[in-house]
């Protein structure tokens, strides 16, 4: 029993070696920013200025033992707490170098500096969480885990945890009126065995997974154990598997509330990031979007009459409609708005099918995105028939609008848009969409925009 607590006693060192990696990365790039500056070479606050430098990482240094001691963590989630790091140091120091009147560098300077940070700091971390990741695969930085429960809801957390070993949960058994239904599974016995264990085998953790028969009494015995023996608790809820995989959680007053749909952009902060983007990346398009409108619009004129613009009502946040704006790319016909296209369509002009296979037709939809209807990334809006016709047909298919409809999505790049002539092409866009808003971060929509740049190039099979 000793050898096992010394292994997994190293795990106290792992917050310390990245912050101070991190405070090397920091130094590093403020030293080659000086050099790179003459004019701060002589400057008599230098001294200063690397001294708030380093300051400026106290409050970072919490976002950093934050993300390296989680230890089930994304690696989207991990660029993305770097990339807020990054901010916060520069918020952090320059209110300092303010505060105190320091000479201050140039803003020159300043965009060298942190340019440096925002390149090594997210490599540093990536690579770290691959480095404990490896660590914990060799038996080391673990934490021992006892599972109360032999139920489905404890079969489950067990499927979780030891799912991957660079997680480092060391599953000690299971404690429960019965044996687990797994027979290689390890049975130690039922709650008054609990508290003797959790003392011997040193145990770090308790996941508390209740069956149908346990009372209050039962799970108020084991937190006593827990709090008894300064061991971490946890209750994992038994939800049915159908509901949803991860959960928000809130309170109400002193009531604890679990919704069972989780949205990162239902949070505000992550709402300001997004919309941000979307004014910035549409404002710079629009800004040379005339370039591309006066060809475009010659082109579609002298193909077919009638207007350069496709304007229709589609559905959009929160079910919504608004005027979807596009370029024209078939004959002016009566069926717009009820019929999609297909692939030999009669409808369609030869300066359309080339809009379309190139995804050119969606662009003016960047007017929407500036006026907040739309979205750069995000569930594809659809014809109000559509929305009327699958939301009786496909299971979530409304869950699509808990977020702004977008110009492309993660479902059209990975091949499931054009035509969905049967229900199931519409079942597969509509998960693709759910498990996008489930799991939504900025460095995803990045991804989303890269391949949807590198299918219009490449061309799609689907675009017509």
């Amino acid at each position: 029993m000793t050898e096992v607590n010394q292994k997994g006693r190293y795990g106290k060192y792992v917050n310390a070696i990245v912050v101070l990696v991190d405070l090397i990365i920091i130094n590093t790039a403020f030293g080659v920013t000086v050099w790179l500056n003459e004019c701060l070479r002589a400057d008599a606050d230098l001294k200063a200025l690397w001294l708030l430098a380093d300051m400026a990482y106290i409050p970072v240094a919490y976002l950093s033992s934050l993300t390296a001691g989680r230890r089930v963590v994304q690696m989207e989630s991990i660029i993305v707490n770097s990339l807020s790091a990054v901010a916060t140091h520069a918020l952090f120091f320059l209110a300092m170098v303010s505060l105190l009147d320091i000479q201050t560098m140039p803003w020159s300077a300043y965009v060298e500096f942190y340019g440096l940070c925002v390149l090594a700091l997210p490599m540093w971390w990536m690579i770290a969480r691959e480095i404990i990741k490896s660590f914990r695969r060799r038996g080391r930085n673990f934490v021992r885990v006892v599972i109360v429960g032999t139920g489905d809801t404890a079969m489950r957390a067990y499927s979780q945890l030891t799912g991957d070993e660079g997680f480092g949960f060391r599953v000690l058994g299971f404690f429960g009126e019965q044996r687990p239904s797994d027979s290689s599974l390890r049975y130690i016995g039922d709650i008054s065995k609990l508290e003797s264990f959790v003392r011997h085998a040193l145990v770090d953790e308790i996941y508390y997974c209740p069956s149908s028969d346990d009372g209050v009494d039962t799970m108020r015995e084991v937190i006593k154990i827990a709090d008894d023996n300064v061991v971490k608790f946890f209750y994992v809820p038994s939800v049915p598997k159908y509901i949803a995989r991860s959960f928000d959680s809130y309170n109400i007053g002193n009531t604890p509330v679990l919704s069972p749909r989780h949205n990162p952009l239902a949070r505000g902060y992550n709402r300001i990031v997004k919309r941000s983007f979307d004014i910035v990346f549409s404002g710079v398009f629009l800004v040379f979007f005339p370039l591309l409108l006066v060809p475009v619009a010659v082109a579609i004129k002298l193909s077919s009459p009638g207007p350069v613009f496709f304007v229709q009502e589609r559905t959009g946040y929160r079910g919504r409609s608004f005027r979807c704006l596009k370029f024209r790319t078939m004959r002016v016909n009566t069926q717009s708005d009820t019929v999609q296209a297909t692939a030999n369509d009669p409808r369609k002009t030869r300066v359309g099918d080339f809009l379309r296979r190139t995804n050119l037709d969606e662009l003016p939809q960047f007017i929407n995105v500036l006026k907040g209807e739309m979205s750069v990334v995000g569930p594809r809006p659809h014809m109000l028939k559509h929305t009327e016709q699958y939301s009786q047909l496909v299971d979530k298919y409304m869950v699509r609008h808990v977020v702004k409809p977008g110009i492309t999505g993660w479902a059209q790049v990975n091949g499931y848009r054009g035509l969905t002539d049967e229900v199931w092409k519409m079942e597969k866009r509509v998960e693709y969409d759910v498990s996008y808003i489930e799991n939504w971060s900025m460095p995803l929509d990045l991804k989303i925009i890269a391949r949807t740049v590198i299918n219009a190039i490449r061309g799609d099979k689907n675009a017509f």
